[in-house]
């Protein structure tokens, strides 16, 4: 027990056992395309069968030497979760690389496409800069997040985790490049989680990912002899959960933010990735649970302190909402209509949104009068962003 590998064993026997995993194989891992090639194959070919035996014939040397269902340079994962992956041949028609949970029951052969999803964990896979990750895991071959473990009874915490990250970590190798492989990445002790979406060597930013205790920071005693931070891989990142997560809380933020230069402005871009924190994945699925049970009719507080990322909580709770479905598949909320004093905000919540849904129309902006609010509800429009105009002789709301 004393030992990081007693530690590891530990966690890897929960996410088999009791999180829904099957063991990776590293010899699988293929680490110039930082991909388990075969997994991929197997998934396509058992949910996707008519298009793979189309995609066999038409382009027989395509299909022998494909090792993934999107070319490596074009495979960012955050896409291929979002949407699809196309094939190494630019005519095929893509190929799905997993599939999320339906919002209703009403299709089984969805639910059943749902099902095939296999998450694998794999130990120390080799990779290209020769430096290994202590955990590994991947969604029907994809890798997806990494975990770094430390033991404090051997004199190392997360601490020690992130300065692996930061300094032992190669930002280029294929399996840590922003976007194209891994999207989050953890630093794990017994005691504490903390994360990050991006290694940028010294300068990466780790975030905690810690339930809290006693209205501080860490977290609390684990219960059944579990760790405190067993709720990382008993919970969060279960077979179903993590999916859910993959599926509708993930998302890229841009930002564009305004230079000044000798010839005018320049405008310089930021892309964030956005992997929910402990708090803010808490709150949207406890009001979802009793949203879902209970209907309609019942408020709800929920206080999230400054720089905590309460744009997101509302981009994610509006989406869920506007999509949820009672225990008999009928629809709850018809339009949620979202009401904020910060005009910045609109666009933030737009943009999350449309992350989710892809589509034009799901979203709208009030800012007119209530004539507009009644027409935005009788077209049926999901969700529904509104402007407190606060006039100049009038005090501003105050923040919860």
């Amino acid at each position: 027990m004393h030992k990081e590998e007693n530690f590891e064993d530990i966690i890897e026997r929960e996410f088999i056992d009791l999180s829904g995993y099957h063991p990776g194989n590293p010899t699988h891992y293929d680490p110039e395309t930082a991909l388990f090639p075969t997994e991929i194959i197997n998934f396509i070919q058992t949910t996707q069968p008519k298009q793979w035996q189309k995609f066999s014939t038409t382009s027989p040397s395509d299909a022998q030497k494909i090792s993934s269902p999107a070319s490596p340079k074009n495979s960012k994962a955050e896409e291929c979760l979002k949407s699809s992956a196309t094939a190494s041949n630019a005519t095929a028609k893509p190929f799905q690389i997993a599939y999320f949970q339906p919002n209703t029951g009403m299709n089984p052969e969805t639910l059943t496409l749902y099902q095939h999803n296999r998450l694998t964990l794999t130990r120390q896979v080799k990779i290209k800069t020769g430096r290994i990750p202590d955990l590994l895991l991947s969604i029907n071959g994809l890798p997806i997040a990494s975990i770094e473990l430390k033991n404090p009874m051997t004199g190392q915490t997360y601490q020690n985790a992130i300065h692996q990250y930061r300094h032992d970590r190669d930002p280029k190798d294929p399996l840590f490049t922003f976007k194209e492989r891994c999207l989050v990445h953890f630093a794990v002790d017994t005691e504490q989680v903390w994360m990050t979406t991006q290694l940028t060597g010294e300068s990466t930013y780790f975030l905690p990912f810690n339930k809290g205790h006693n209205h501080g920071a860490g977290n609390p005693l684990g219960q059944n002899h579990n760790y405190r931070t067993s709720y990382l891989w008993l919970d969060v990142l279960q077979k179903d959960s993590l999916i859910e997560i993959l599926g509708r809380f993930l998302h890229l933020e841009v930002k564009e933010t305004k230079i000044p230069i000798p010839t005018g402005i320049q405008y310089q871009k930021k892309e964030t990735l956005i992997f929910p924190r402990y708090h803010q994945l808490d709150v949207v699925r406890k009001l979802i649970t009793h949203a879902k049970h209970h209907k309609a009719g019942h408020n709800y507080l929920i206080q999230h302190s400054a720089g905590s990322g309460k744009s997101n909580s509302i981009a994610w709770l509006a989406h869920r909402l506007a999509n949820l479905h009672d225990l008999h598949d009928e629809k709850i909320f018809h339009s949620v209509i979202v009401i904020t004093d910060r005009t910045v905000l609109d666009k933030q919540l737009q943009d999350t949104i449309y992350q989710f849904e892809h589509k034009a129309g799901v979203v709208q902006k009030i800012d007119e009068n209530t004539q507009q609010l009644t027409t935005a509800l009788s077209d049926g429009v999901p969700i529904i962003i509104s402007t407190i105009q606060n006039s100049p002789s009038s005090p501003k709301p105050s923040k919860p």
